[in-house]
C-alpha cells in the first residue's frame, strides 16, 4: 500500500547499522523461494492408503460440528448426513469441495506492499512463535507475558531479516482484559511492524474486529481495484478441537474470516497418544480428516476462500504423558501430511522451532533444530512457530527466539538451492589457483567472500582465547545481548497520522462500548 498523507517517521541509517550489528536488519527478501525437492517418506501406494483411510473417518466416524446450527445446516444442504451435531460425509465429498475451489497459491498482503507474502506452490513463509502466556529472558526469569513484550516480539520479528511475517499471539498480554486485549494486539501488528500478520479468533466478534481495523489500515487498498473483491490481508489460525470436533469459537471465526475473503489455517492440534492414535499412520489419517472437514467448511461458506492445510501433530511421554518434541514420529506425520496437501492442491503449515526444555540449552536447540530441518525439507509453506517456542509452547523466550530467528537464515539457504550460474561453477577460481595452491586470494573468492557462506549470527567460531577474552559466552548469552541491541536500534515503520489515529480512534470506541469499560 502507498500510503497518502503527511507526516511519517522513519527510521534512521545509524539506528539500522546497530541493528545490523545486533543481528538484526530488515529482510531482505519477503519470502523463500523453494528451489530444492521435497523429501517423501511414502511412495504412491502409502498416501493412497492414508487417503482412504481418512475417507472411511469422514464417512463411518464423522466430525462433531458443536453448538453451531448455521454449520450443520451448510452441510446438509452440500448432501452430508447430519444426526445431532455428527456430521458424516460421502466418500470423496470433502476433497471435492476443497479441490473446486480453494486456492493452491495466494497473496497475504502486507501494509508494505513489498513485505506481502506468497503462501502455497514453492514459497516458505517463516513466521514467529504463537500463544505462549509466559516470557522469560535471562534477566528476569520466567514470568507472565505482558503488552510490552507483545510490542517487543513484534518489533524484533519486525528486524529479523530471517523471518517473514509478524505473527499473530506472540505472547498472550495477561496484564490486559481477555475481552479487549485482541484490540491491542491487532493495533501492535499494524503500528510496530508493516508486515504480514495473523487476526484474533477467540470469539467470532474478535474477528470482526480485526477485520474492521484492517479496513481502516488498508483503506481502499483492502479490496482490489479491478474486481472489488476482498484482498487476503489477514491470515488466522483455526485449531480442531482433536479429536474429530469443530467448537463454536473455532466455526464461528471461520466463519467471520471466510466471508471477507480472509485465509484460514485450518489445523488439528495433536497431541499423538492423547488426542490421536499411537501410530504414525493412524494419526496421519486422523490429521487428513480433520483438515479436509474444516478446509471443506470454508469452501461452504465461501467458494473461493483461501485455506491452509493445517498440522501441529506432536506426541506425549508414555510414562508421564508430558509433551514431547522433536522426535522422529512427528517428523514422519509432518513428511506425510505435507504429501497430502501437495496432492490436494492447497499450501500446508507445520513445523518450527519445537521444544520441551525449560531453558535456551542443548535440549532446546537439539529439539528445535529437528522440527525446523524436517518442516523445511518437507515443503512447509507457512511455518508458524519457527522462533521463540520454549517449554512445549508455554513459554516465549528472548534469548530462544534470536537463536531460532538465526537457524531460520540457515533454512532459507538450504531451501534456496545451488548457485549454477558461471560464478557458482567457479571454474574461473580453479583455474587461477590450479593444484597445490589455496583460493584464499583469487580473484573470485575476493570478489564472492561478503555472500559465500552463511553466517550465523549466534554462534562463536573464534579461538578459545578469543572467545575467552570476550567474556566466556555461550549462545544463550550472546542472544541476550542480541535483542537488547535490536531494541535499542527499533524505530516504527512509517504509518500515515490519520490512518493511525482512526485505528486509535476504533479501539477507543470499541472498548468504550463494553460494560468494564473502566477496565
Amino acid at each position: 500500500m502507498s500510503e497518502p498523507g503527511s507526516r511519517r517517521r522513519r527510521a534512521g541509517g545509524r539506528s539500522q547499522k546497530r541493528a545490523e550489528r545486533a543481528g538484526a536488519k530488515t529482510a531482505s527478501i519477503p519470502y523463500i523461494q523453494r528451489k530444492i525437492p521435497t523429501f517423501d517418506v511414502l511412495n504412491e501406494e502409502g498416501l493412497e492408503l492414508i487417503e482412504r483411510n481418512a475417507e472411511t473417518i469422514l464417512n463411518e466416524i464423522g466430525i462433531e460440528f458443536r453448538d453451531d446450527p448455521e454449520s450443520l445446516e451448510l452441510w446438509r444442504n452440500a448432501g452430508a448426513d447430519v444426526q445431532g451435531e455428527r456430521v458424516r460425509f460421502p466418500k470423496g465429498l470433502c476433497r471435492k469441495l476443497i479441490m473446486d475451489s480453494a486456492p493452491q497459491q495466494f497473496t497475504q498482503h502486507a501494509r508494505n506492499p513489498a513485505k506481502s507474502v506468497e503462501i502455497g506452490g514453492n514459497n516458505t513463509v517463516l513466521v514467529p512463535a504463537y500463544g505462549p502466556p509466559f516470557v522469560s529472558d535471562l534477566d528476569k526469569g520466567r514470568r507472565y507475558a505482558t503488552i510490552e513484550d507483545f510490542q517487543n516480539f513484534v518489533k524484533l520479528a519486525y528486524m529479523s531479516p530471517n523471518l517473514h511475517h509478524s505473527g499473530g499471539t506472540v505472547c498472550e498480554p495477561v496484564d490486559l482484559p481477555v475481552n479487549k486485549r485482541h484490540f491491542d494486539m491487532v493495533y501492535a501488528h499494524m503500528r510496530y511492524s508493516d508486515r504480514a500478520f495473523m487476526g484474533s479468533v477467540t470469539a467470532p466478534e474478535r474477528a470482526e474486529d480485526t477485520i474492521a481495523m484492517a479496513k481502516i489500515l488498508f483503506g481502499d487498498n483492502f479490496y482490489d481495484a479491478d474486481t472489488g473483491v476482498e484482498k487476503t490481508v489477514i491470515i488466522n489460525l483455526i485449531n480442531a478441537n482433536s479429536p474429530l470436533t469443530f467448537d463454536e469459537t473455532m466455526l464461528g471465526a471461520a466463519k467471520v474470516y471466510a466471508r471477507a475473503n480472509q485465509a484460514c489455517v485450518i489445523s488439528p492440534f495433536i497431541l499423538a497418544g492423547a488426542m490421536s492414535p499411537v501410530t504414525v499412520a493412524g494419526t496421519a489419517a486422523q490429521v487428513l480428516a480433520e483438515a479436509m472437514a474444516g478446509m471443506a467448511f470454508v469452501q461452504l461458506v465461501r467458494p473461493g476462500a483461501p485455506v491452509v492445510f493445517g498440522t501441529f501433530a506432536s506426541s506425549i511421554s508414555m510414562q508421564s504423558g508430558a509433551p514431547t518434541f522433536g522426535t522422529p514420529e512427528p517428523s514422519l506425520v509432518m513428511y506425510i501430511c505435507a504429501a497430502l496437501a501437495r496432492r490436494l492442491k492447497v499450501p500446508f503449515r507445520s513445523g518450527g522451532g519445537l521444544c520441551a526444555s525449560k531453558v535456551p540449552d542443548a535440549q532446546a536447540a537439539y529439539e528445535a533444530a529437528n522440527t525446523l530441518q524436517t518442516a523445511a525439507l518437507a515443503g512447509v509453506n507457512f511455518m508458524l512457530h519457527t522462533a521463540g517456542w520454549l517449554e512445549g509452547g508455554v513459554v516465549m523466550s528472548y534469548e530462544k527466539f534470536m537463536m531460532d530467528a538465526d537457524q531460520a537464515g540457515m533454512i532459507a539457504t538450504l531451501i534456496g538451492g545451488i548457485d549454477l550460474s558461471e560464478a557458482g561453477q567457479a571454474l574461473d577460481a580453479l583455474a587461477e589457483v590450479g593444484p597445490g595452491q589455496h583460493f584464499l586470494g583469487c580473484a573470485h573468492t575476493q570478489a564472492n567472500f561478503e555472500s559465500a557462506f552463511y553466517r550465523s549470527s549466534i554462534a562463536d567460531n573464534n579461538s578459545f582465547e578469543q572467545w575467552q577474552s570476550e567474556g566466556s559466552l555461550d549462545a544463550a548469552q550472546r542472544a541476550n545481548a542480541q535483542w537488547k541491541a535490536a531494541l535499542e536500534a527499533y524505530e516504527p515503520p512509517p504509518i500515515d497520522d490519520s490512518v493511525d489515529g482512526a485505528l486509535l480512534e476504533y479501539i477507543a470506541e470499541r472498548k468504550a462500548s463494553f460494560a468494564d469499560a473502566n477496565y
